[in-house]
């Protein structure tokens, strides 16, 4: 038998509604500060040409921002279930900026390294900023509400790359970090003064909310499951991502960092679609877009595999791969948000913890899967992992339904 999450004291103030809060204003703060985590991979050639390192140490350097966040999702965001969240988002922004200068003023890789693990943990203020929206959305339109939100999210991943490849190519890398600091400064304010003030549900300590998340995690298969999907989409995105900057530089492209981040705007493409995937999501149920998700990331690796040499092969997959992302992502978010209204911090710290631990990795073994075996390397790791996606779905749905029998 599961065992059932601890026992918690809701507080008596009433649910915001949703029509009182800014839902654009979320979608823009939720990509602006993601963001932050993904302006160094159209810059790692040029930051391991600066600091004198290697593909493989460069790429550890993209390992550690998502590190960072999953390591924030312990420290910071379970907080947002037991702290007033306004305050705690304005906070977390705060110290966003402090780390974002470390970056732009890192003198070693050393220095580098730590700065790009603070980023990752300050970056998971995002986390915060969803499950509210989420909270203040009505049952019936969460879906959608959570697909607009997440498509500033990825626009903000997809479009940090463009910003960063354009404004390193003509001012440098350092420039991009200070830009960004500035940006978190203006956020925090414009947040601090635009957000209602959102008290807590339930009275519990930080210890209590950690120990809480284990409960959860065995309490609920479907969390279980989420969580995997969607760390091994995130891998293979990140795999992506992380690898192509090398490939653009590399015959027959010859393209430099600029052009890299303009892929961002190819890949804007999928996230622009979110909102729809939310409304699929709301009439059909979640889990049917999670397999349609898989299996389309799974056919754009293949088709770059092939045709990733080709401008317009990589180009097409480009889409095809942040569609079937940010698809999968939003509907593994939408079943976690449903599964306890009262611990959708909690939830999201699970899911998301795992969900960039699985990016961490894409990003380190990408550049491995690069360094010995080059584009097909990194497709064949992303296929690899996927495949492995779709068995850990079929296997729980095939639980799912021998429990249904058995109860039966």
């Amino acid at each position: 038998m599961p065992v059932s999450p601890p026992k918690t004291t809701p507080l008596t103030t009433p649910r915001t509604p949703g029509s009182q809060v800014p839902v654009g204003l979320l979608a823009f703060s939720v990509g602006t500060i993601v963001a932050n985590i993904y302006y160094a991979q159209p810059l790692l050639a040029e930051m391991a040409d600066h600091f004198g390192v290697s593909i493989s140490r460069i790429g550890f350097v993209a390992m550690l921002s998502q590190m960072g966040t999953a390591t924030g999702m312990f420290l910071f965001v379970p907080l947002g279930d037991n702290h007033e969240r306004r305050s705690l988002i304005t906070t977390l922004l705060l110290a966003a900026f402090v780390s974002l200068c470390c970056m732009a003023t890192a003198q070693n890789i050393l220095w580098l390294e730590i700065a790009a693990f603070a980023v990752g943990a300050t970056a998971s203020t995002v986390h915060v900023v969803v499950p509210l929206a989420a909270h203040l959305a009505p049952d019936e339109s969460r879906g959608r509400v959570v697909g607009t939100v997440f498509s500033g999210l990825l626009l903000g991943i997809l479009l940090a790359r463009t910003f960063s490849g354009i404004a390193g190519s003509l001012f440098g890398w350092r420039s991009v970090y200070a830009i960004a600091a500035a940006c978190m400064l203006i956020l925090a304010l414009l947040l601090r003064i635009r957000l209602p003030e959102c008290p807590p549900q339930h009275r519990l300590t930080w210890l209590q909310l950690i120990r809480s998340i284990g409960d959860l995690v065995r309490a609920h298969p479907v969390l279980r499951e989420s969580a995997l999907l969607g760390a091994t989409l995130f891998c293979a995105f990140s795999a992506f991502w992380t690898t192509l900057v090398f490939l653009l530089q590399a015959p027959p492209y010859h393209y430099g960092p600029s052009v890299a981040g303009l892929f961002g705007l190819i890949g804007a493409a999928g996230a622009l679609c979110a909102p729809f995937a939310g409304h699929f999501i709301d009439q059909r149920g979640p889990r049917s877009t999670i397999l349609a998700a898989l299996v389309l990331t799974l056919l754009s690796f293949a088709l770059m595999a092939v045709f990733g040499k080709i401008l317009v092969g990589l180009i097409v997959g480009v889409i095809l791969l942040d569609l079937g992302t940010q698809a999968g992502h939003v509907a593994n978010q939408t079943r976690i948000y449903s599964i306890d209204p009262g611990a959708r911090s909690r939830l999201n710290t699970v899911y998301m913890f795992v969900y960039f631990i699985g990016g961490a990795l894409g990003s380190y073994f990408g550049a491995i899967a690069w360094v010995h075996f080059g584009w097909v390397g990194v497709c064949g790791l992303a296929m690899v992992v996927l495949a492995c996606s779709l068995t850990t779905y079929l296997a729980f749905g095939a639980r799912t339904v021998m429990g249904r029998q058995a109860s039966a």
